[in-house]
């Protein structure tokens, strides 16, 4: 099945298994109303290597984390990655249902993503930082 998304992110992804849970859940509950990016969503956590919340490296993107990511051109952006709900581009809050979020989830520092637009162009950044979420985001 071709992706309208298409991903392209590092052959392994690490996810703390509080996040595989929820966000399997998310996918699974939205396969209906927003099918493609539900199973980009569900594609990238049966590729996930799952680790206990506990033992997740400080430099893997998880939810709630604060990246810094350096765009093709050498531009600097710090993102936040969050649920659906909390997305807001004005404060630089980006769902994991996008194509971004999607592609940085479970990504470490140093490692490059790519990923397609919805309006079908080529985008990567590669990430500069990852500052661990507080411990209350995790248990939302």
């Amino acid at each position: 099945m071709q992706h309208a998304t298409g991903l392209r992110s590092p052959s392994r992804i690490l996810i703390s298994d509080t996040d595989h849970d929820r966000l399997t859940g998310l996918a699974r509950a939205l396969l209906d109303r927003a099918p493609e990016p539900a199973e980009e969503l569900l594609s990238e956590m049966d590729r996930a290597v799952v680790t206990d919340a506990a033992a997740m490296p400080a430099d893997v993107v998880r939810m709630g984390s604060i990246v810094t990511v350096r765009g093709e051109g050498g531009e600097i952006q710090r993102i936040m990655l969050v649920y659906p709900g909390e997305a807001d581009i004005a404060e630089n809050k980006i769902s994991v249902l996008t194509p971004m979020g999607t592609a940085l989830i479970g990504v470490s520092t140093g490692q490059a993503v790519c990923w397609s637009s919805r309006g079908g162009r080529e985008l990567s950044v590669t990430i500069e930082a990852v500052d661990t979420p507080a411990s209350g985001a995790q248990r939302r």
